[in-house]
């Protein structure tokens, strides 16, 4: 089978409140793929119930291969090094150490510490490499790269590169939209329990229509405009403005980003 997760009428609800109503999903072998939501949309009911670390009401959820999880929250013993923490879920799993992924992950440079001096960065590295010890092949990252500075963030972005070109399937839960564009093959919004869009950061453009905005610097001052043509309203505008006598000192355009794009698709939906 082609697909690493497969998740058909999953239902779940909190007393009269509906969480889920009915997922369906399907996530192919060796993407990386991503599931956002706004709060409150049942993202972390999902991915805790494909886990399997939380019970669903009905349907069904069919996962091909073994997991690691890296969870957003997670905690360790205080005073245990990181180092004992490795070794100890090596021999859990019965794997042999990877002393090449830990240097990917910094972990070397850490390995002296206790779990209590160490900081947020430093931590999710460690809990990212306790995740991948079983060499799984499947991984869920929840906000991988939460707390880290932008060298860490970039060296992280690589090792992701590196574990889906050998194979592996990322299924990654983040706020950070540019992280979203930049990492995945396919996204997936939810919203109210159900999926309302499944594909590419470039299909959702088509979709939602390829927002511009022109920022314009003048004499009176900076000004930005919201466009679908960027041809016409610049024609309209540089127009106008010299109509006026207002000379024009910058023009900037920028491409709506993958988060606009997510925001006015919860928009159309919630109306």
């Amino acid at each position: 089978m082609n697909s690493a997760i497969q998740v058909r009428g999953l239902k779940k609800s909190y007393g009269s409140h509906i969480v889920l109503n009915g997922l369906n999903l399907r996530i192919e072998k060796g993407e990386i793929f991503a599931l956002l939501g706004v709060n409150g949309a049942g993202k972390t009911t999902s991915l805790e119930c494909i886990e399997g670390l939380r019970k669903y009401d009905s349907g069904t959820v069919i996962v091909n291969g073994k997991m690691g999880i890296q969870l957003q929250s997670s905690s360790l013993p205080a005073y245990i090094k990181p180092m004992e923490a490795v070794k100890l879920f090596a021999k859990w799993n019965r794997e042999k150490i990877d002393y090449t992924m830990l240097n990917a992950l910094g972990i070397k440079e850490i390995e002296k510490k206790q779990y209590t001096q160490l900081s947020t960065g430093q931590k999710r590295r460690l809990h990212l490499a306790l995740a991948l010890i079983s060499d799984p092949d499947i991984i869920f990252l929840d906000e991988p790269t939460a707390g880290l500075d932008v060298e860490g963030r970039l060296s992280l972005h690589e090792q992701i590169r590196k574990l889906r070109s050998s194979g592996k399937t990322i299924v990654l839960a983040s706020h950070d939209m540019a992280e979203v564009e930049t990492l995945c093959d396919r996204i997936a919004i939810l919203n109210h329990g159900n999926i309302i869009f499944c594909g590419t950061a470039s299909e959702l453009t088509d979709k939602v229509g390829k927002k511009y905005f022109i920022h314009i610097k003048t004499q009176q001052g900076d000004s930005t405009f919201e466009t679908d043509n960027i041809e016409d309203t610049l024609i309209s505008l540089l127009g106008e403005l010299k109509q006026k006598g207002n000379h024009v000192l910058d023009i900037k355009v920028d491409r709506g980003t993958l988060e606009l794009h997510f925001m006015e698709m919860a928009r159309r939906e919630a109306e």
